[in-house]
């Protein structure tokens, strides 16, 4: 891939989609193209005290247009800032960054296991899957979430075409419980081969990291980790491998292979 690259770029369109919950489209986006699904970017806010870029997933890029799209949730200063940009604000983009996800097999059967803001990247990999001709009846996209309201961009993933299954704690949307629980019933009744990706909260990684190999399946899981550099330089992500030692979540995943970190 690739070496990164700093970008000066321009909000040209924000979407509330509720519950705190944003997504903003940035245009003259050079990179747009080398994005692949899995890969994430580091924002520069527009923000004098605010020192360290902040670490977004893509959830979707129109390289015809130079376009990237992020989503994510207001929970502190540096995403409070990036909700109340307005359209026209510049932003630096330093990317695209990290080791994307491993493309499946043509006749795999998909399981997209999504959880609170998980939900980008895998958005990301089903676009770009059915674009590279991916059969859309053969990717099953779980999503997980406390309540209806976590469950994002629902019109979005139906209209893909794609076996949408929404699971949610109180059960006001979908199978209620722990999304764990309805994976485990449909790899139980599949038939074929099965491939599996995840990415949302530690527990839930760890639930799906365990559940894969409970059951010998092939996967990978996008780990979520603070990221102050995105290169790798201030240690600041780092976690454990199975076989000892330890890895830099920003240059050497956010992608794992299931059983190869300690979550």
């Amino acid at each position: 891939m690739k070496k990164p690259t700093c970008e000066d770029c321009y909000l040209v369109k924000k979407r509330d989609l509720k519950n705190n919950y944003y997504s903003l489209t940035f245009e003259n986006y050079k990179r747009a193209k080398d994005c692949q699904p899995g890969h994430f970017i580091q924002i520069d806010l527009p923000s004098t005290d605010i020192f360290f870029r902040r670490p977004m997933s893509v959830a979707s890029v129109t390289p015809r247009e130079n376009k990237i799209e992020m989503i994510f949730k207001v929970v502190g200063k540096g995403t409070n800032l990036l909700k109340h940009l307005k359209k026209g604000s510049p932003v630096n983009i330093l990317g695209p960054l990290g080791v994307p996800f491993k493309l499946p097999l043509k006749n795999d059967n998909i399981i997209l296991i999504a959880g609170g803001v998980g939900f980008p990247p895998l958005m990301f990999l089903t676009l770009n899957l059915i674009e590279k001709g991916y059969d859309p009846r053969k990717i099953n996209f779980f999503y997980g979430g406390r309540s209806a309201e976590d469950i994002l961009e629902k019109s979005r993933i139906k209209n893909t075409g794609v076996k949408f299954n929404p699971v949610t704690e109180d059960g006001s949307l979908g199978d209620k419980g722990l999304i764990t629980q309805p994976v485990e019933k449909f790899i139980k009744e599949s038939k074929g081969k099965l491939r599996i990706y995840s990415c949302g909260p530690e527990g839930m990684l760890k639930a799906v990291d365990e559940l894969g190999q409970k059951y010998n399946l092939p996967g990978q899981l996008s780990l979520e980790a603070p990221m102050p550099c995105g290169v790798g330089i201030c240690l600041g992500c780092v976690v454990p491998l199975v076989e000892g030692g330890y890895t830099r979540v920003c240059c050497d995943g956010p992608v794992y292979e299931i059983g190869e970190v300690i979550l």
